[in-house]
């Protein structure tokens, strides 16, 4: 179920592309999985709203990867009109199934066990339901339209939601403002999705909230700019690198300076923040790039590779595996109920510190995925939408 590739017809790959997927959901899986939410060191938390850590980049990150992987996989389609259709179809269909996949997680596994109660609240958004939002716009977008085009649009798209946000009144609270719950992406969230339907951690508002999509979208766009630049074969690799480095460098700068009147912010996917994110994925992409596929450094990839061919698959794997373990329980010896997830923790909380014992487990469940995917990557097995 992997979204890696758009299209499965075996598009050329970049090496350096795959590590940096690998990497990117490897980072996932460890700031989603730690041992203790109250103990976490900072670099590993998102940032509580304006200004960005390390963690807030993983996601942007990986839906400009997704433009890239467009770029690549859907190129051959472009230049043939006659198959648009039946790409859009197949990018429709994969779409959806990411979306499903998405809405199961929210679900699971009170679908199981209270069927009505978990549909009347289950969250309509959520990180692989805006992967494949994203995705299939972006997609379209790539199949019909010029990169100049797209670049025009990116300027649109990020200007009309910096618009929408600073100046358009929000209904029942007053002047425009940025403001977790009374923000205008929050209004519409409430108003369409309801509270039943939104982020449980918050209840009135949500991260992958619907307002939210149109700059993530842009974000894509980014990576698919990028994409057809990397593929370009009049301009050697020297080229492409100084020019991708310092592409991403002027976007880092921009997105600085537009954060000192529209704040860089995960959460509500600024405008600003598409340029920061942008900009670093697009500098440590070329810095890739050079290493890896011009420099053939690889020794060290492959841990990230095995990651970045069944990225989808590990990703939500990761994410209904804990609550399954979550379910396992029994009677401890005094009576109590244990949970299979607070015994196995509990050992590295007598022998690590509160901070370290949170990491340690986070570790651990890379590592584990990691043996479950490397095993996956010697038979060949790559799992796809």
């Amino acid at each position: 179920m992997a979204i890696d590739h758009p299209l499965t017809e075996a598009p050329a790959r970049l090496l350096s592309l795959d590590f940096f997927r690998g990497a990117t959901v490897a980072a996932m899986i460890l700031v989603n999985n730690p041992g203790d939410w109250g103990n976490i060191y900072s670099p590993l938390e998102h940032a509580d709203w304006n200004g960005c850590t390390p963690t807030d980049l993983i996601f942007p990150s990986f839906l400009f990867i997704v433009g890239v992987s467009i770029a690549y996989a859907m190129s051959s389609k472009k230049a043939d009109t006659t198959l648009h259709g039946i790409t859009i179809w197949k990018a429709l269909k994969r779409a959806l199934i990411l979306f499903g996949l998405g809405l199961f997680l929210s679900l699971f596994p009170k679908v199981f066990t209270a069927p009505i109660e978990a549909f009347e609240h289950v969250r309509i958004s959520g990180v692989l339901q805006r992967i494949a939002l994203v995705f299939f716009f972006a997609a379209v977008i790539f199949l019909k339209t010029t990169e100049k085009n797209i670049f025009k649009l990116i300027i649109v798209l990020l200007g009309a939601y910096w618009a929408l946000m600073t100046f358009m009144p929000v209904p029942g609270v007053g002047a425009a403002n940025l403001e977790k719950e009374t923000n205008l992406g929050a209004w519409i969230d409430r108003s369409i999705l309801t509270e039943a339907h939104l982020w449980k951690s918050s209840k009135t508002w949500d991260p992958e909230g619907i307002l939210g999509t149109i700059p993530a979208i842009a974000t894509a766009l980014f990576g698919v700019l990028v994409g057809v630049y990397l593929k370009r074969k009049d301009l050697d690799s020297a080229t492409k690198i100084s020019w991708l480095f310092c592409t991403g460098l002027v976007a880092t700068g921009l997105g600085l300076l537009w954060g000192l009147q529209f704040p860089i912010n995960k959460a509500l996917w600024t405008s600003s923040f598409v340029l920061y994110a942008g900009g670093i994925a697009t500098m440590i992409l070329s810095l890739c790039y050079w290493i890896i596929d011009v420099q053939q450094y690889t020794k060290f990839t492959k841990p990230f590779v095995v990651y970045g061919v069944n990225a989808i698959t590990v990703f939500f794997a990761s994410g209904l595996i804990p609550r399954i373990l979550n379910m396992i329980s029994w009677k401890a010896t005094d009576g109590s109920q244990l949970q299979l997830t607070n015994y196995l923790y509990s050992g590295l909380e007598h022998n690590l510190s509160p901070l370290n014992a949170s990491l340690a487990w986070a570790v651990c469940f890379v590592l584990f995925w990691l043996v479950i995917l490397w095993v996956m990557f010697k038979k060949n097995i790559m799992i796809k939408v």
